[in-house]
This record gives C-alpha cells, sequence and structure tokens, in this order.
C-alpha cells in the first residue's frame, strides 16, 4: 500500500486564520460578545463549534442563537477570506509527495459545494486522489467523515499507512477513529499546548508534518 496523507483544508493547506477570526467576532457581535485576539481565539476554540460558543456565553447558544450566528460566520468567512493563500510552500510539498509515488487527498469540515472549486481555483485539485467537503449541516466533529472518507477511498489506502495532518485536535480524534496516525500544525485555530493534549506530534511548519508523516508511514 502506497502512503498516504490525507489533509485538513482551513487553517492547514489554506492560511486562513485572519479570516476564521474575523468571521468569528462577526458572529460573536450578534449576541453581544466582545472580539478575540488571534491569540485569545486559539486559546479559547474546542470543536464542535457549538461548544465553543457555549464556553464564549457562558452557556449554551440557543437554537436561535445558533443558526444566527452559524449564518453570519459563514457570510463574513466567505467575504475575509478571499485574499487568503496557500500556507507558505504547500504547493510544493504537495508536489514532492506526488512524484515520490505517494497518495493525497483532501477532508475539511468546510462546506464541499464551496471547497471544491477553491481548490480548483488553486490549481492543486490533481494532486489529490479525493477532495471531500462536508455535507449536510455545519458545527459536528470530524471523525464520521474520516470514517466515510477513507471508505470511498477503497482498498487503495490503507490505514496503518495514512497521516493526518491538520490545525485541531479534532484532526487527530479523527485518525485515530480510522487507526490512522495524526501530526498537528500549530499556524491554524489551537495554541500548540492544546494541541499538545491530543497526544498526538506537534509541529510549526507543513513542512515539519510531512517529513514526520514520511517517518511514521516507514514504520508501518
Amino acid at each position: 500500500m502506497r502512503a498516504h496523507i490525507v489533509w485538513d483544508w482551513n487553517g492547514t493547506l489554506l492560511h486562513d486564520i485572519d479570516a476564521v477570526v474575523a468571521a468569528s467576532n462577526a458572529a460573536f457581535a450578534e449576541v453581544g460578545l466582545a472580539p478575540l485576539s488571534v491569540e485569545r481565539y486559539r486559546e479559547l476554540y474546542c470543536i464542535p463549534i457549538p461548544l465553543f460558543y457555549e464556553r464564549m456565553l457562558g452557556r449554551a447558544p440557543t437554537a436561535e442563537e445558533w443558526e444566527r450566528m452559524d449564518g453570519v460566520f459563514h457570510l463574513a468567512y466567505t467575504a475575509h477570506s478571499a485574499g487568503c493563500t496557500l500556507t507558505e510552500g504547500a504547493e510544493l510539498l504537495l508536489e514532492r509527495w506526488e512524484a515520490a509515488g505517494r497518495s493525497q487527498s483532501i477532508l475539511s469540515m468546510y462546506g464541499h459545494e464551496e471547497l471544491v472549486p477553491l481548490v480548483r481555483g488553486f490549481g492543486i485539485e490533481r494532486r489529490f486522489v479525493r477532495v471531500d467537503g462536508r455535507v449536510g449541516p455545519s458545527g459536528g466533529g470530524k471523525a464520521e467523515h474520516m470514517v466515510r472518507h477513507l471508505a470511498a477511498l477503497g482498498g487503495a489506502v490503507a490505514p496503518a499507512r495514512t497521516v493526518v495532518i491538520g490545525d485541531a485536535a479534532d484532526d487527530a480524534l479523527a485518525a485515530r477513529a480510522v487507526g490512522a496516525r495524526a501530526v498537528l500544525y500549530t499556524g491554524g485555530s489551537h495554541t500548540r499546548r492544546n494541541l499538545a493534549a491530543a497526544g498526538v506530534p506537534v509541529v510549526d511548519s507543513l513542512a515539519e508534518a510531512v517529513a514526520l508523516a514520511e517517518e511514521l508511514v516507514q514504520g508501518a
């Protein structure tokens, strides 16, 4: 079986933390909450998103509040993310991984209909054997989506030779759900301290993440 990477999109391949925080602050304003800095956002952020909002509000959001905040977030994110770029070095890393005869895919909790044109627009779609975004309501965890993602790849990918690279503890949980490894990257939504609590390797660059992925699959 070829070594395989499942890439996260937001905060990992796409450098969009500023857009995410700006959109979150727009959602917070809907319910009278003060804005957060990027540093404070990373300290408080957690998944699933309703739990993050509960942490901010000091109580669970009502159904109406959740719907309103979620809607505002997505509208604001679309506006703020227009100028976002791929994370530094990402294109070359994707090219080299593919050239070495390995495979890779994307699994994101960003809406599928929005994700696919974005990936295509950056000219990198051809590097992936599959690109999956979220289908259905937002706000849930990633594990069940990871199970479906690997199942859709069929027998071409072995979990033991698969590494998930993402920026959130949820990526580590999703990897664990399918028997894959995980490497977490500090350039996205969590602090290093919060990522370390997931019990998997934590790195500060995608180059380090790919190098570590190579080491992990060699021993599998």
